[in-house]
């Protein structure tokens, strides 16, 4: 199978058909399977998924709501097609930009096709604004340079997409675990539409879980398999700071002057705490680093290719 579509719905009714009728048309050149991932919906979503499938759908069904990250691992998981595209089901994203997509990545050889949202139909305030502050967080603390990380519709090999490990809501870090597995990513515009029925799952609340979030991939990205040289740095500074405080003091306590109402006092005793801390959390974490890849047979490492002379 050529390509495998993966579309997390939730509270969709109305644009089930509608979606339906879009990605048929846009990929009746290719083969393809559509893989429905209902999460949670309360309306008659997956009455409708139902009603409109054919021999090419596959429907997953959550017993609740977990969130569109989880939506799409699920989806992804199942998925048989040697590429793999993702869009959401608001028919913002236009099936039709799929094959160009295909295009692009065979002409550039690269493993993930990410899509730019031009000329955007969302609020400007409420939407916009805020995913600009995020998207350039993002491209100068990670290093990864998209223009458009929160948009959905992106086309990969299949190989990247079963490795990226999607939890919580790190669905808009996909460009990142990407990277971190060392694939090759272009971005290119994409058609974006007004949404015409339904009410929009996002808010300005998601900003701040976005920036907690990009913590955790500054985290992964950097010392995912060398904790130690992020909790033993801050824990040695710590301590080192800790213990020429006291030592300071020691010196002041030995020429008799009183040391035991000085706020210094406190903040050396704590600095020396916290970097005993901070270091035995690295401990903790180097541990469990190595718990998490030789449990599951996992390499911190991916080999691109093998080359063995005659």
């Amino acid at each position: 199978m050529k390509l495998s579509v993966v579309v997390p719905m939730m509270n969709e009714e109305d644009n089930v058909v509608p979606l339906f009728k879009a990605i048929r048309e846009a990929l009746k050149d290719i083969d393809y399977e559509l893989i429905l991932v209902d999460d949670g919906s309360s309306d008659k979503t997956i009455e409708r998924m139902k009603e409109n499938a054919d021999s090419k759908t596959k429907i997953i069904i959550f017993k609740r709501n977990y969130g569109q990250t989880t939506a799409m691992a699920a989806g992804i998981d199942i998925a048989e097609g040697e590429l793999i595209a993702t869009l959401d089901g608001d028919l913002q994203n236009d099936p039709a930009d799929i094959p160009i997509m295909i295009e692009k990545m065979n002409e550039t050889n690269a493993d993930v096709v990410a899509g730019r949202r031009v000329k955007r139909q969302d609020g400007i305030f409420l939407r916009k604004i805020p995913s600009k502050i995020a998207n350039w967080l993002i491209r100068k603390s990670t290093g990864v340079y998209l223009n458009d990380y929160g948009c959905t519709l992106k086309v990969f090999r299949s190989d990247i997409a079963k490795e990226l490990d999607l939890y919580g809501e790190l669905h808009r870090f996909i460009p990142v675990l990407a990277q971190m597995l060392g694939a090759k990513i272009v971005e290119m515009n994409v058609r974006h539409h007004p949404r015409v029925y339904g009410q929009s799952k996002y808010g300005l609340g998601r900003t701040f879980r976005v920036m907690s979030d990009l913590m955790l991939m500054l985290f992964m990205q950097k010392y995912q398999t060398k904790p130690m040289h992020l909790f033993g740095g801050l824990g040695i500074a710590s301590l080192g700071v800790g213990l020429l405080i006291n030592f300071y003091l020691f010196i002041l306590k030995l020429f008799g002057e009183s040391i035991g109402q000085r706020p210094l006092l406190t903040l050396g005793v704590l600095l020396v705490i916290m970097g005993i801390q901070l270091i035995t959390t690295g401990f903790i974490a180097e541990l469990i680093m190595r718990t998490y890849f030789e449990s599951q047979n996992k390499k911190p490492y991916r080999v691109k290719k093998i080359f063995i002379g005659k």
